[in-house]
């Protein structure tokens, strides 16, 4: 282990490891604020389960945006670079939010206000997680291709450790301490996050390289796209060889000042037009590669298997806390177990079931998880208790499973992902097919909050709960309908 970080740093610098580590530990260390995020929704703002789960998705939309940020980033350089400018703004935004929520109880207190500093936080951490993974890619293809499968090991290694570490202070903060302190405390990595931001070099970006980039990119099929610019750069040098015949006559002092703002005005536009160019053709591209059926298909399986499934996890942490009572650090220790559960998931697929085929793996997929969620009907049922299992032990041993069974749907997503990005958008591409797993995972929680409202699911009354649950059981196999959108002879080998 320490020979592996070792020729990591020899090859990609200390800082830049370090400054990777610390973002994906960031990540994953979130479980510890977003459990007290859980509580100050349920006991201080008295919201409805609904009504929770409604706000929840809210705040992570920015999640289902990523690529808007890639495009960005790539195409707008701030002071000649695209990466460590952007970071800063980033961490900026994940950072303000905790400490105004954490010094402002007003602020705290107000649901629609609590609700918008939650969701601008989402945004910085979302956009220095699209910034990472960029910084991430250059730097393997810049520096050591053979790198790529160890950056990427030690990102996830980080990212769990912080989620394993998260989850278990964060019950032990919510039964010790106020839940502004712990917003305070968490405030704490997005600093030293904004402090290494200055430790990585970048070096600066030319726009004539930029420029060359972005037509690269749009070269299948956007040719069109320079004779808009050399439209615009004729009519330009027309009107500036205009405008100075018409000041010859002028005094020379007053020909110098009019040509300087000319020329300064004239750099203006060019930059601005190399700007709008590069984005053109960047989000073409992006939308000529994703409207491929090779590309379209799977993705709107994926996405429809979120979308699909009413989620109702935040109904089920009211009732676990509220009719079971268990307390925070018991919750706490569950999400631990489930870290372990996905890591135990990980491990099973590479190992037994990289060789199946994928649209055997997510039909497994969805059976396992409708036969789970039949382990939460016999938790709200009480059917548990006569055979003398107890609350814990079931929500326990459901986390677990839970995870591991989602980590064997989520892994053959990664592999068609990558295996379907073409040469040249790798980044922006992958980013996208994040985020429609995200905006189906966005979507799918809306759907539970209306399942929720129609049943009139509510704190102290979850009568009809049952009813929700086998709602959700039966659109699990709603997925299985679609899977000839999966390519037939995909495996996790090759698509």
């Amino acid at each position: 282990m320490i020979q592996w970080l070792t020729r990591l740093r020899a090859a990609f610098g200390a800082s830049f490891i370090w400054l990777v580590c610390l973002i994906y530990f960031t990540q994953g260390f979130r479980s510890f604020v977003w459990t007290a995020v859980s509580y100050q929704l349920k006991d201080r703002l008295k919201l409805s389960p609904s009504s929770s789960q409604f706000a929840f998705s809210i705040a992570f939309f920015p999640w289902s945006i990523k690529p808007l940020y890639g495009i960005v980033s790539d195409c707008i350089p701030i002071k000649g670079r695209r990466r460590v400018p952007y970071l800063v703004i980033a961490t900026v935004l994940s950072l303000v939010p905790w400490l105004v929520l954490g010094l402002n109880a007003t602020l705290r207190n107000s649901s629609w206000q609590f609700m918008t500093f939650l969701t601008v936080q989402n945004l910085g951490s979302a956009m220095a997680d699209v910034v990472v993974d960029a910084m991430i890619a250059e730097a393997v293809r810049h520096e050591k291709a053979s790198f790529a499968g160890d950056l990427q090991s030690i990102s996830w290694l980080a990212m769990a450790f912080g989620g394993i570490c998260g989850s278990l202070l964060g019950g032990y903060a919510l039964t010790n301490l106020q839940i502004h302190t712990i917003f305070l405390l968490f405030s704490v990595l997005p600093s030293i996050q904004l402090l290494s931001c200055g430790l990585v070099e970048e070096k600066s970006v030319d726009s004539k390289v930029l420029l060359e980039s972005s037509d690269s990119r749009s070269s299948d099929g956007a040719n069109g796209n320079s004779s808009f610019l050399d439209d615009d750069n004729f009519s330009e040098k027309k009107s500036n060889t205009t405008m100075s015949r018409r000041k010859k006559s002028n005094k020379s002092k007053q020909k110098k000042s009019v040509s300087g703002k000319l020329e300064i005005a004239g750099k203006e536009d060019s930059l601005a037009s190399q700007w709008f160019h590069s984005l053109k053709a960047a989000t073409y591209s992006l939308c000529h590669a994703f409207k491929q059926p090779l590309i379209l298909r799977p993705m709107a399986w994926f996405f429809l298997a979120h979308v699909s499934i009413p989620n109702l996890s935040t109904v089920m942490f009211y009732y676990q806390t509220e009719y079971l009572s268990l307390d925070a650090s018991f919750l706490g220790t569950a999400r631990v177990v489930g870290w372990l559960g996905l890591m135990l998931g990980t491990f099973v697929y590479n190992r037994y079931l990289k060789t199946m085929k994928l649209r055997r793996i997510l039909m497994l997929s969805h059976v396992g998880l409708s036969i789970l969620t039949l382990l939460d009907m016999v938790l709200v049922t009480r059917v548990n208790l006569t055979y003398g299992i107890s609350d814990k032990i079931m929500v326990l041993f459901g986390s677990a499973l839970s995870d591991a069974i989602n980590q064997f749907k989520f892994m053959p997503f990664l592999i068609l992902s990558g295996q379907l990005c073409p040469p040249g958008i790798e980044g922006t591409l992958f980013a996208l097919f994040m985020s429609i797993n995200n905006l189906g995972s966005t979507l799918g929680s809306f759907v539970g909050a209306g399942v929720a409202s129609v049943l009139n699911i509510s704190s102290g009354s979850f009568d009809n709960l049952p009813l929700g649950i086998a709602i959700q059981v039966l659109c699990t196999f709603i997925p299985i309908g679609f899977l000839f959108l999966i390519p037939k002879e995909a495996t996790g080998l090759s698509a």
